[in-house]
């Protein structure tokens, strides 16, 4: 078969001594438009690395839109197929291996059939141990020699994937708890300003985010809009005064607590608590 311009392909050329981990064959090639592979199965791991381009890749029932800067792994006996794109084909490099500790090598960094993944980003060291791989092969040299740098390269690949998959764990723990102070910046915010004609956009402006994004985002954090949890505490506090400033008219604890219209503030006491603030202040004095 005819091997299409830009396609190189190196196998190693010393035997492998153990079968605990043994680097086959590695790569390159830049594919036609819609080039395609499969659907087939393979009996080794086969790792790809996407230079340039994009495209699909089909494992099982999942189908991933790829990009440079991202690796995807093929399992063994998995029935798989990948295809580039017909305006912006895939320029890639693999490296195919196997051996006893070939799976657990690529599980130790969450590479599996339900997770093939992985965005290696701006992270230029990927692409080089792919070509050290290919340089190693042509090179030759010593068989010993030939095979401790293959398998060396190949560890010091996944190495890469392992710093990237903590990195990536370190920056969305960052964001969880960026999130929650976020929330708790919502809640003091308020807190301090419930009695003032305070507003989403007002608030959101203060605080430097987008008024949507905050809002889902605190929606998220704690059950309920801010303008719901806004409400609930200007009612929250009104509803303390009734019971401690009996010398304060209705209206005086409505403006007291942030509501600018008495009628509305009678409506919404009524709807959270059953009655209107009169008949709420009656019934604690009955205490």
């Amino acid at each position: 078969m005819e091997r299409p311009p830009g396609y190189t392909v190196v196998s190693n050329p010393a035997a492998a001594l153990h079968g605990n981990l043994y680097v086959l064959f590695t790569g390159e090639s830049q594919t036609r438009p819609n080039h395609r592979i499969g659907p087939k199965v393979y009996s080794f791991y086969l790792l790809h690395h996407i230079l340039s381009g994009s495209g699909t890749f089909t494992c099982g029932d999942e189908v991933y839109e790829l990009r440079a800067g991202q690796s995807f792994l093929i399992p063994p006996e998995q029935l798989i197929s990948y295809e580039s794109h017909g305006d912006n084909p895939w320029h890639y490099r693999w490296i195919a291996f196997e051996g006893r500790d070939a799976g657990e090598l690529a599980a130790s960094v969450g590479l599996t059939a339900a997770q093939p993944i992985v965005d290696t980003g701006t992270n230029r060291r990927i692409a080089v141990l792919f070509r050290n791989m290919e340089r190693t092969f042509r090179k030759r040299g010593a068989p010993s020699s030939v095979l401790l740098r293959s398998t060396g390269y190949l560890q010091l690949l996944f190495a890469e994937y392992a710093a990237l998959a903590a990195d990536n764990g370190d920056r969305l723990m960052t964001a969880v708890e960026d999130e929650e102070a976020l929330s708790r910046q919502v809640i003091r915010y308020f807190s301090s300003q419930y009695a003032e004609p305070v507003s989403m956009e007002s608030m959101a402006d203060t605080l430097g985010y987008n008024r949507a994004y905050l809002s889902r985002l605190f929606k998220q954090q704690t059950g309920m809009t801010p303008v719901t949890f806004l409400l609930k505490l200007r009612l929250d506090k009104a509803r303390l005064l009734l019971r401690e400033r009996t010398e304060l008219t209705i209206e005086q604890i409505a403006s007291s607590a942030g509501f600018q219209d008495p009628l509305y503030f009678s409506k919404q006491f009524r709807r959270f608590y059953g009655q209107p603030p009169s008949a709420y202040r009656e019934a604690m004095r009955q205490l």
